[in-house]
């Protein structure tokens, strides 16, 4: 499959170049099953492309359909019974799927197929379904820095005996400074499109004229060798720095120190516990500090791996799961950038051009908007699995719905990532340029997002009261005088009601 572009996968780790014949297929069912962004579906379809080129040389039989053949189905269902009919196979091999609704898909091949089905477990992550199910079960609350820590004992990585190199488990303390201009940010890996990709390009441009975002330019690696060219360079190049400024945005500079390595790893092209090792040795080698090798291997084993377990852990309506029962529609600007909010504005621009923001720009201001606004979760989740190029469902779904929007009431995270325009202004420079003054609270020309951070904990007080990482703040509300408090929700009101109308924010 498109996201399975590795030669270790577990369902070619038997195979035979004599007897075996490897299926893959452009769909248009996966294609479309949202509006996915250009960008995305040309890194996919390439990296298919060059997977298959790469397979062939090597002396595999490789059955390959193209989205534009003729003839060419639509569904894995239609590829496989077609395949099947082809080559009369005793048995179809195959890894599970990422995504829930693939997986339902390839299970109906037991029933729908007169050969023999293996489904395989999808051995590139560290821990399986049952490991995690395991860590889970008999909790009552699910904290990743304490599953984090199993991922580390197991893998080794960052470990002295039983004890964490330097003697602490998390160094995030030090990894929210904010970046400043003259910082020298280098750009991660660029690559030319070759032949095959260019092809893309021009498929994409023709048949998904009407999706998100902007085809070109497109830089990404598409070949297993050009995404260790780009880990490469950023572990020489941007890994140094990455931890003191992780948290940090600055208009435009849309990577930072960033490695923009997500991708390649959800495809295939990069192993997680390869890149891993790379960090790793770079902090053994005295080439990058303990801080930001920590923060970034805690991405991949930590964070990486504990959505996963919730996104099976949590059923079939996950993504319908609206815990603050919010109902606005997304509001237009999340697809246009039309706003004089600077930062989001910046975020969303970005998003469109390069199918891209970092984990702060989509959590505390695309995400941080929805969430204040009041925006229906399911169709946040839909936007962010539609625009980012690293967006698959098992990972964006808990990120969105869980760590985002707060929709699923605690499941995956301690409490909503809820915050004023202060935390945008100490963390970036957005707001130096933008149209709103940060300190204004909710008067003419204030931070729409001061008056909407207050009016939610408001709105929202019964259900969250009770939390303890949130009863500062609800002290603080309870202070305020009547006036103030009557003033900040007129102004929340008003911005949410030009929101509805359509107007510009």
């Amino acid at each position: 499959m498109g996201d399975q572009l590795s030669r270790d996968i577990s369902a070619l780790k038997e195979a035979r170049k004599t007897k075996d014949v490897i299926v893959m297929g452009e769909l248009w069912d996966e294609a479309t099953s949202v509006k996915h962004h250009k960008k995305k579906i040309i890194l996919v379809l390439s990296a298919m492309r060059h997977f298959a080129e790469a397979l062939k040389k090597d002396g595999w039989r490789v059955d390959y359909q193209k989205l534009d053949d003729e003839n060419a189905v639509k569904s894995f269902s239609a590829l496989v019974k077609r395949a099947v009919k082809k080559h009369r196979p005793a048995t179809l091999v195959v890894t599970e799927p990422s995504e829930r609704r693939v997986r339902q898909e390839v299970e109906a091949f037991k029933k729908t197929l007169s050969i023999d089905v293996d489904i395989r477990a999808d051995d590139r992550f560290i821990a399986s379904h049952d490991d995690f199910s395991q860590w889970a079960e008999g909790r009552k609350q699910l904290r990743m820095e304490y599953f984090y820590r199993e991922m580390r004992r197991k893998t080794g990585l960052l470990m002295e005996g039983d004890k964490p190199t330097g003697g602490a488990w998390n160094y995030d303390k030090e990894n929210r400074k904010p970046a400043s201009a003259d910082l020298f940010m280098p750009a991660p890996k660029a690559f030319k499109p070759d032949r095959i990709t260019s092809d893309v390009i021009d498929l994409v441009q023709t048949k998904f004229a009407d999706h998100f975002g902007d085809a070109e330019p497109f830089r990404y690696a598409v070949t297993r060798k050009e995404a260790v060219k780009a880990l490469d360079h950023f572990i020489s190049k941007a890994l140094p720095r990455f931890g003191d400024f992780q948290d940090a945005m600055l208009t435009g500079e849309r990577f930072l120190y960033h490695s923009a390595l997500s991708a390649y790893i959800n495809i295939g092209l990069l192993d997680p516990l390869e890149v891993c090792q790379r960090a790793e040795n770079a902090y053994l080698s005295g080439d990058a500090p303990i801080n930001a090798v920590e923060g970034f291997i805690r991405q991949i084993i930590g964070w990486r791996e504990y959505v996963r377990g919730h996104y099976w852990r949590g059923g079939e309506n996950y993504v319908r799961q609206n815990y603050f029962e919010n109902r606005r529609k997304l509001p237009a600007f999340y697809w246009s950038g039309d706003t004089d909010m600077a930062c989001m504005r910046e975020a969303i621009e970005q998003t469109r051009e390069d199918a891209y923001a970092h984990h702060i720009q989509r959590l505390m201001v695309t995400g941080l908007f929805a969430m204040l606004a009041g925006v229906e979760p399911y169709d946040v989740h839909e936007w962010y699995l539609i625009v980012y190029f690293d967006a698959f469902e098992w990972v964006e779904a808990p990120n969105v719905i869980g760590m985002s929007q707060y929709a699923d009431g605690g499941a995956l995270g301690s409490k909503p990532y809820a915050a004023s325009g202060a935390y945008i202004n100490r963390m970036s420079d957005y707001c130096k340029t933008c149209r709103y003054a940060v300190t204004k609270k909710s008067e003419e020309g204030a931070c729409p997002f001061n008056a909407l951070y207050w009016d939610f904990l408001a709105r929202n007080e019964m259900k969250l009261k009770d939390n303890p990482r949130l009863s500062q703040m609800y002290r603080t509300w309870a202070k305020m005088e009547k006036g103030t408090k009557l003033s900040y929700r007129a102004h929340a009101r008003a911005t949410l009601e030009k929101l509805d109308a359509g107007e510009r924010i």
